[in-house]
């Protein structure tokens, strides 16, 4: 063996698995040993991926998870919703660390995951046990624990973008609401009417208004951060580009702040957490200025006519919104430096 953490990942075959498997390529203290697929199990990664050619790891193993252990000390589950909910207790079972990276452990009310999720819900007592790892906001509650839940793309450009304002009391979190964006590779690589070329090029287009799961997510932890029930209008549209998260949000100013005032609180607020970099006044984000990095990038703009509060915050969501998140948990899990294998510069342009 050579010395690093031996990691496998479930649901390799799938664009989240697909960039832990590149993003943990290049982390210095872990291996990749055995990336697992059920319905691919026996074939080379590279047949469906044929960019991951060079990978050491190149057949895909089947889901048991004493096999797991024989392989692997930590597994990452980038699994389609509901099945991490029944995979996870066997793998903490088998002494073995997990981050969820499904969303099956987000949601600390089972009724709340079913109603949402239309997924039966995983025990109340692993719910309880999986600490929520939006890493600036809950990264020291991350440190040692087993299981972690990897915050949804859209939570973390949006809560990344409240959090601080909500926890300060410089905006109402009765007034919030939340216009999101995504790119296509957020819906995953299965083909769909709604994905297909000629339905999402030159479009752009709301989807499940009102109805869709991450809201009960963000309303959890806003509601946590408030110390009140915390309710938000939150609209997601499907943009014509393969990668990034923009979240607009609009809140009612509580006291009287400029754009210097919140720049300022939210510098403070993520002083020494590198990955979220917040903008000079009168400079806003855009998802081209992520893509491929770990950062998280947020603007502010007050209207005093309105006295109302314009954040913009932008991820990639494939980085920062899943893999690049998880490689995150994991170093404050173990303890390391949680910007291991994650130094980047954005892809630009």
């Amino acid at each position: 063996m050579s010395g690093k953490l031996n990691v496998a990942i479930v649901g390799s075959t799938g664009y989240g698995g697909v960039e832990l498997i590149r993003l943990l390529t290049a982390h210095p203290q872990v291996e990749v040993t055995s990336v697992i697929s059920s319905s691919s199990a026996g074939t080379p990664i590279a047949e469906g991926y044929p960019h991951l050619t060079e990978i050491r790891t190149d057949l895909l193993d089947g889901i048991e998870a004493a096999a797991i252990r024989a392989k692997a000390d930590v597994v990452f589950l980038a699994t389609p919703a509901g099945i991490a909910a029944k995979l996870a207790p066997e793998l903490l079972a088998e002494g073995l660390k997990v981050i969820d990276i499904s969303g099956d452990f987000r949601l600390k009310s089972p009724s709340l995951y079913e109603e949402w999720y239309k997924k039966s819900p995983a025990e109340e007592a692993y719910l309880a046990q999986a600490v929520y790892g939006l890493a600036e906001v809950f990264g020291e509650e991350v440190r040692g624990v087993d299981l972690i839940s990897n915050p949804g793309c859209y939570p973390t450009a949006t809560l990344l973008g409240l959090v601080p304002a909500v926890k300060e009391g410089w905006i109402d979190p009765a007034t919030i609401i939340i216009d999101a964006k995504s790119g296509v590779s957020g819906a995953g690589r299965g083909a769909s009417l709604g994905t297909h070329y000629s339905e999402i090029n030159e479009n752009f287009k709301a989807y499940k208004v009102n109805k869709h799961q991450h809201i009960p997510e963000i309303e959890q932890v806003l509601t946590r951060v408030a110390g009140k029930p915390v309710v938000t209008t939150f609209t997601t549209h499907l943009v014509p580009m393969t990668r990034g998260i923009m979240s607009t949000m609009y809140a009612t100013i509580q006291g009287e702040h400029t754009d210097q005032d919140f720049i300022d609180l939210y510098r403070r607020y993520y002083e020494g957490r590198k990955f979220v970099r917040v903008r000079q006044a009168g400079q806003w984000p855009a998802t081209k200025e992520v893509w491929g990095s770990n950062y998280c990038d947020i603007g502010f703009a007050v209207d005093s006519r309105t006295g109302r509060l314009t954040i913009v915050s932008v991820i990639d969501n494939l980085v920062k919104g899943a893999a690049g998140q998880a490689i995150q948990n994991l170093n404050l899990m173990m303890g390391w430096d949680e910007g291991l294998g994650l130094n980047f510069v954005p892809a630009y342009p």
